[in-house]
């Protein structure tokens, strides 16, 4: 499962049981009710790991987005039972954005599922890179 957090909206993605592929799966609220919103889903989908994005700075410093994206990292781990992990998300939001715009979504409609997707490509990218045994 991979979260990327914003402040208004939280979006969440999974991959299939083999771990290949990812797939947007739910918008949950952002800022400080996500926390529990995420605990939730985490209960329902029962993944072997999360996935939270780290969202760094070009140069790849960190800023106050990052610090935030860190303490709830932290204090999901204290709520959850499988292993929770920051992976950089530079771009995601982005290129979740070139490809609604390309598969024909206009901008007003993306608002709903740009998180999911944006969640889905930080997922997808981990999943490439992760060594195969997901446990």
């Amino acid at each position: 499962m991979a979260i990327d957090l914003g402040t208004a909206r939280t979006g969440v993605a999974v991959s299939d049981e083999l771990g290949m592929l990812a797939q947007p799966w739910k918008t949950l609220p952002g800022g400080e009710a996500s926390l529990e919103a995420v605990v939730a889903a985490v209960q329902e989908v029962k993944p072997g790991r999360i996935i939270v994005g780290l969202p760094r700075n070009m140069d790849g410093s960190s800023g106050p987005a990052a610090e935030s994206a860190k303490d709830f990292a932290g204090r999901l781990r204290e709520r959850v039972s499988c292993p929770v992990d920051l992976w950089d998300e530079r771009l995601t939001t982005v290129a979740a954005q070139r490809s609604l715009r390309e598969s024909g979504r206009k901008a007003r409609d993306q608002r709903g599922v740009i998180d999911q997707v944006a969640a889905q490509i930080l997922l997808q990218s981990w999943l490439d890179r992760a060594p195969c045994d997901l446990s």
